[in-house]
């Protein structure tokens, strides 16, 4: 089946393209990148024309909770909910149960994404057998199986040396150590950031320091090793500080943030909203400021969602005990371009940072639109105008603290292998 886009504007930043091109696609890969290609014997033509056109969005931060919280989320539904954001590409984490610390779940995501998923599924796997922050997983093994990383997520590796050992043979095998910087005994049961608005609440705090002190250790331990540390989810102007110094001294660190971390701040707790309960805890303005610069000078690399879908009976209870967490797919688009729109990043930055550099990160085989890969395509119209309904959302949860907001922009075709796997239509 050959497929045809024409007349859009086709932003790639692994080829530093942008400009007004048509792109063919036959038999799931792209074939050709031209002005004015010819439709005769096209079996589909898509007219792009006022949109933007670029390689498929890649999140490399995702809870799909299949297998064991089902209920929650799965990989069918989750996918779908990706395809409707305009990713193409999710990278999971593997907080399931049973954890993902094995090739036979790791294969079992993998196939479950190419047969009945809208996305492809890229699993990460445990750092430690059972997330019990003690035996390491065999890496090799899981590096073969298809994982693109390792991780304990949600739960910081405490101890050095069991970190120190991971990141040397993770660094053998040329794969990435993942990590949720936060020292638990620092936060000490934090439920939102420490300051004014927690005092005023009567909340527990958690500090900025649990999570730059944490990151500090991990560059520390990156540079003795030589490994690659990828930092999640961060939210501190100091976390951004402390990883534009490391790179500038060479350590090779990536790292990303959400968007919820750089559109909110511990405001949006007031009123005890258990949407706006997360971790990392939203912050202040001046750290969403920093989050902002951090994407602005390429020190952050990846805008990534952190979705982590909950059913209603995690979240509507005290906000104490509540789980952290938001869905993320189905808005992180919109509100990455409101960053462009306020002329915090370029328009090829914001797909950078969702694409073609979320790709390298963890050195998925996508973000790109160069002749002979995988056509994942993603159509965007900067202006569509659209308000957020967590009812009417793709994925089985609905704990968003933007319900009800008005939106600019979003994915209108999404297309992975040649293949389309969403496609906005208003009601």
């Amino acid at each position: 089946m050959k497929m045809l886009i024409k007349n859009g504007r086709v932003i790639d930043p692994s080829q530093e393209l942008d400009s007004c091109l048509d792109i063919l696609i036959e038999d799931g890969l792209i074939v050709e990148l031209a002005e004015d290609i010819d439709a005769d014997g096209i079996d589909e033509v898509i007219d792009a024309d006022g949109l933007v056109v670029t390689p498929g969005l890649i999140d490399i931060h995702v809870h799909l909770r299949e297998p064991g919280h089902e209920y929650k989320e799965d990989i069918i539904t989750g996918t779908r909910a990706a395809a409707a954001g305009g990713f193409t590409s999710v990278a999971c984490m593997p907080n399931t149960n049973p954890v993902n610390d094995n090739k036979a779940l790791t294969a079992y995501m993998i196939n479950k994404g190419e047969q009945e998923g809208s996305a492809n599924v890229f699993p990460i796997c445990t750092i430690t057998k059972g997330q019990e922050g003690k035996s390491l997983v065999e890496m090799g093994d899981l590096k073969l199986a298809g994982c693109v990383g390792f991780s304990d997520d949600g739960l910081n590796v405490e101890c050095g040396e069991v970190l120190r050992r991971a990141m040397e043979y993770a660094s053998g095998f040329d794969m990435p150590i993942i990590a949720h910087a936060e020292d638990e005994a620092i936060k000490a049961g934090g439920v939102m950031n420490e300051g004014r608005v927690a005092t005023e609440l009567g909340l527990t705090g958690n500090p900025w320091v649990a999570e730059a002190s944490t990151v500090a250790r991990d560059l520390m331990l990156a540079e003795f090793t030589g490994a690659r540390l990828h930092v999640c989810h961060i939210s501190t102007r100091r976390t951004v500080e402390l990883i534009r110094e490391a790179k500038a001294r060479g350590i090779k660190v990536t790292c990303e943030v959400t968007p919820h971390h750089f559109t909110l701040t511990e405001e949006a707790v007031r009123g005890y909203d258990v949407n706006a309960k997360m971790g990392p805890p939203l912050r202040t303005a001046d750290d969403v400021q920093a989050m902002k610069e951090g994407l602005a000078d390429g020190t952050i690399d990846a805008i990534a969602t952190d979705h982590a879908p909950h059913h209603i009976d995690d979240k509507n209870i005290e906000f104490n005990v509540a789980a952290n967490g938001l869905i993320g797919l189905e808005t992180a688009l919109s509100l990455t371009l409101n960053l462009v729109a306020e002329e915090s990043i370029s328009l090829s930055q914001a797909i950078n940072c969702l694409s073609t550099a979320a790709a390298n990160t963890l050195r998925i085989p996508r973000g790109t639109l160069q002749k002979g890969v995988p056509a994942d395509v993603t159509v965007i119209d900067p202006e569509y105008k659209w308000a957020v309904n967590a009812q009417q959302l793709q994925s089985k949860a609905h704990n968003t603290p933007f319900d009800g907001w008005e939106m600019t922009g979003a994915a209108m075709l999404t297309i992975r292998n040649g293949q389309v796997t969403f496609e906005r239509k208003d009601n």
